[in-house]
């Protein structure tokens, strides 16, 4: 039992009461539960083990009492019970953008609808368009997420594996017989999706090391076990493959399946230019007149045999880093120490989770200088957007808590509607009280490609707008980007002064990083933000750091980077008065 099976159990206990009705608080305090049970500092399980959860908040009575039995005898009666009462195939319905459970309730009450498969075929002859409350148009929408789903079913985020891929490794760290290791590939790349982790083992014992892989708690089904590979699936559908090696050929087994492939080939190039092969196994003399390579005993050995500044895992996209490396000028990335504070983040105010307060002491906690609460405005009704009379009384709570802080601040601002026509969902008059304004689209994303970047262009142009929130709307593997000119939208932002965001939401990493070495070429800020709806979810700043590194992103490329003093004066700045940082 882990934090996260916990969790898990928890939210999935939410899910059932909502599709059975039940007291909106009884739902709230589940998934508030879940939430603290990932964010606890102190070994959580351990002290559900020993019943001694009294005094943690988010835990009430009842809450502390099932995470008892849950962590003790890994099983919970409450929670079988409410999963007895819906057959298993419908949880699958939730991952589907836009049904939530409601519309869930209703499809499987009046359709019999308990599996996706069921609810395609019911979409394709028509039956999900007749019911009261869908129609034509949401049965097109469930069609399409169910389209999604089928296309990244082998798929996964980055954030929803680096917890799984972090206990695989500390379960190997302790295979007396591994004695170096690391996950390789797209992981270590930091891609933002991920079709299976690679795992390197430096052993003398590769037979046992690999036999041994194949019977780790997680593995579902064992694929192959080879004398020096395995492969495993995991419960969750998840490929991990194991490669075992010598500790020679460690060195270069990392650098080979970390890849890209794209990255080798130009590498392996280099290599033989110089008159040297390299492969997995070695970099060796491809003839007589090439003297040996010095010796390598780490992955930045190899790159300096080369000629190369050693290349961060992160830029190993033959995006330029190899001539960048040749020439010594890679950035020197930002890393998650940099960060002072972030922006973008919500409370119970609209659809957070947590409180105000409780926002300020989990910053505090993690040591921030600085926190930036963007709670919906008014337009974006289902989250319990904020009209002008209840954000200017957040805005005066914000002050009278500031005046209560020593060494830490908030700052007021508000996740602005951008409205159809690029107008905002509050005037100048509103937006001129508050520290910083977040202008994002929640609404009417089926406007065509120059719709919406004349409409996102207009936004940015107004002088209280501060940053663009999430630029493409995409939710990974769940929803597409809708249509925008990115380069447009990047060239209107250096020239109105406008900071983009790089909202590290785990669904969303949203400005892709493809598209931020160009925004800081042309002196565009980033701010690493993480659409924190709770406590736990500021944490994702880190998530937006790897996201950060693998755009190039240096330190001076970050607002949130500057320490208190510094973000003041800044936003205290007009936006044509500001100074673009370029390349």
């Amino acid at each position: 039992m882990t934090r996260e099976n916990l969790a898990e159990v928890l939210d999935e206990i939410a899910l059932l009461l909502e599709l059975k009705n039940e007291n909106p608080f009884k739902v709230r305090a589940y998934r508030q539960g879940a939430e603290t049970v990932r964010s606890h500092d102190g070994d959580i399980v351990q002290l559900a083990i020993d019943n001694q959860l009294d005094g943690i908040k988010g835990i009430g009575e009842a809450l502390r009492d099932k995470l008892h039995l849950l962590a003790s005898t890994g099983t919970l009666l409450y929670h079988q019970h409410l999963r007895a009462e819906f057959p298993p195939g419908i949880f699958d319905l939730f991952e589907l953008q836009g049904l939530g459970p409601k519309k869930i309730k209703t499809l499987h009450e009046t359709l019999g609808i308990d599996s996706i498969a069921a609810l395609k075929s019911a979409c394709l002859d028509g039956r999900v368009a007749a019911l009261t409350g869908f129609g034509a148009k949401t049965q097109a929408k469930i069609l399409e997420a169910i389209g999604l789903r089928e296309k990244f079913a082998d798929a996964f985020t980055l954030a929803a594996i680096s917890p799984l891929a972090g206990e695989i490794l500390d379960t190997l760290r302790l295979h007396p017989e591994i004695s170096q290791l690391a996950i390789a590939g797209s992981f270590r790349r930091s891609k933002e999706t991920v079709h299976d982790l690679d795992f390197l083992a430096a052993t003398k014992s590769p037979a046992l090391v690999c036999e041994d892989f194949t019977t780790l708690p997680q593995v579902a089904s064992v694929i192959a076990c080879g004398e020096t590979k395995a492969s495993i699936r995991l419960h969750n559908g998840l490929q991990c493959d194991l490669r075992a090696v010598s500790n020679d050929q460690f060195p270069f087994a990392l650098q080979y399946f970390t890849g890209s492939k794209e990255h080798n080939v130009a590498l392996r190039s280099l290599a033989l230019k110089q008159g040297y092969s390299l492969n997995e196994y070695g970099l060796t003399p491809t003839g007589d007149a090439t003297p040996p390579p010095p010796a390598i005993h780490e992955e930045v050995d190899l790159y300096h045999a080369l000629g190369l500044d050693f290349i961060p895992p992160e830029l190993r996209e033959n995006h330029g880093e190899i001539e960048a490396a040749a020439s010594h000028t890679l950035p020197r990335l930002i890393e998650l120490s940099h960060l002072r504070g972030t922006f973008h983040n919500h409370t119970t105010a609209s659809d957070g989770l947590h409180t105000l307060q409780a926002m300020a002491d989990e910053a505090i906690a993690m040591g921030l200088q600085y926190l930036g609460i963007a709670d919906h405005s008014k337009s974006t009704y289902q989250a319990n957007g904020l009209d002008e009379s209840r954000l200017l009384d957040q805005v005066a709570e914000i002050r009278r808590l500031n005046s209560t802080f020593d060494g830490f601040r908030l700052f007021a601002g508000s996740e602005v509607d951008i409205l159809k026509d690029g107008s905002l969902d509050f005037d100048d008059s509103i937006l001129s009280q508050l520290d910083y304004c977040v202008a994002s689209v929640h609404q009417f994303s089926n406007q065509t490609e120059d719709e919406m970047t004349r409409r996102i262009c207009r936004a940015m142009e107004n002088p209280h707008v501060t940053m663009l929130g999430h630029p493409t709307g995409r939710l990974l593997l769940k929803r597409d980007p809708y249509p925008v000119n990115l380069a447009k939208i990047i060239d209107c932002a250096a020239a109105t002064g406008t900071i983009i965001e790089l909202n590290c939401s785990p669904l969303r990493l949203d400005l892709d990083w493809r598209w931020w070495r160009r925004a800081r070429d042309l002196g565009v800020l980033c701010s690493i933000n993480p659409d924190a709806h709770s406590t736990a979810r500021l944490h994702h700043i880190g998530l937006g750091v790897r996201v950060a590194r693998k755009g190039w992103l240096r330190r001076e490329d970050v607002l949130n980077t500057r320490p208190t003093a510094e973000i003041e004066a800044f936003l205290r700045t007009p936006k044509h008065q500001r100074r673009p940082t370029q390349a």
